[in-house]
């Protein structure tokens, strides 16, 4: 099969990632191997590639926003079949047994896997995934529009429970890429007004079209105090910026991953009267289902810009560069293998 590979982490307009022939890989007892047929492009790919991340496997096939079809099952896997569609998140695998995931805190774990950064993910032609950690699609959607959802929108889900926003709350959005933009229709669907400050004036136009009440530069103060925000722009001098946006007992919820230095924060100008600063670490799989489930419910979809899989680099630098709104995603365009 033809993939992706990791080979000298570093800038992406280098040439850290190199297409390759491998053998298609062999699901475990408990695994699927699934035919991809889309896959997102997500900011932590970016991180993987450019070693903002710590490599944890070498050579690492990145991609962890996979729909496609399962193509075969482990011995030991009873509840998929063949022909199946699910999708693959970032999420691998748990132990399961740790105080973390029996308090239903999965994503705390710390013997917790990745797909793309501790196991070969979806750029490729094919790829695995314990079939505990696969989702079952809806059939309505088709898989470029919901490949994004899979990772963009669950974390963007997490990051909104973590902002705990009341209802019909005053919601400002930091940086409006792939997570946010699905984020902000979920937040509008529930009653929320929402305010998008980032510096693509793309973005702003498509916050706005997609219902924001503003959308204004990254550093500007919103048109009113902010009940709850989140940050999606890996960007650590927005931190104070965002704690001065909230309203008294606000609360700034971080959601990426990757996390430049954050500047000093002033106690009496950015956290007093209450306000709090909580990070994001992963999801458990209950995020994923009861976010899909919303997703459908809301009509949640995704502004998409999509590349052959054989043109991932090029997705990653144009992602870097802003060169799109929404999300890119990566068709698989060689056909199914027997």
């Amino acid at each position: 099969m033809h993939a992706w590979e990791v080979v000298r982490p570093g800038p992406v307009e280098g040439e850290p990632l190199r297409f390759v022939e491998r053998p298609i890989p062999v699901p475990g007892a408990d695994e699927l191997l699934v035919h991809v047929r889309a896959c997102g492009v997500c900011r932590t790919d970016l991180h993987v590639s450019e070693r903002d991340l710590p490599v944890r496997r070498p050579r690492v096939t990145p991609g962890h926003e996979v729909v496609g079809v399962v193509a075969a099952t482990g011995e030991d896997v009873l509840d998929h079949a063949v022909g199946d569609r699910v999708g693959v998140a970032w999420l691998r695998r748990t132990d399961g047994t740790c105080g973390y995931c029996a308090r239903g805190s999965e994503n705390l774990c710390p013997a917790s896997e990745y797909t793309g950064w501790d196991a070969d993910g979806g750029y490729a032609e094919y790829t695995t995934v314990p079939a505990a950690f696969a989702y079952r699609l809806p059939g309505e959607v088709d898989d470029v529009a919901l490949a994004p959802l899979l990772c963009a929108g669950i974390i963007g889900y997490r990051a909104l429970l973590r902002a705990a926003l009341p209802d019909a709350g005053r919601l400002g959005l930091y940086g409006f890429g792939g997570s946010a933009h699905l984020c902000a229709q979920l937040a509008l669907a529930q009653g929320a007004t929402v305010h998008v400050l980032t510096r693509d004036p793309a973005a702003r136009r498509l916050a706005l079209e997609l219902g924001a009440a503003s959308a204004r530069g990254a550093y500007d103060e919103p048109p009113e105090p902010l009940d709850s925000a989140i940050l999606f722009a890996p960007v650590g001098d927005l931190v104070p910026v965002a704690l001065r946006a909230l309203d008294r007992g606000g609360i700034l919820s971080v959601a990426g991953i990757h996390l430049s230095d954050t500047p000093p924060l002033r106690y009496e100008s950015d956290l007093f009267y209450e306000k709090e600063l909580r990070s994001v670490t992963s999801n458990t799989r209950r995020d994923g289902r009861d976010f899909l489930a919303l997703a459908a419910r809301h009509g949640v979809r995704a502004t998409t810009h999509t590349y052959p899989l054989s043109e991932a680099l090029r997705a990653l630098r144009d992602l870097k560069a802003g060169r799109f709104d929404g999300a890119a995603v990566l068709v698989n365009d060689f056909p199914a293998r027997t």
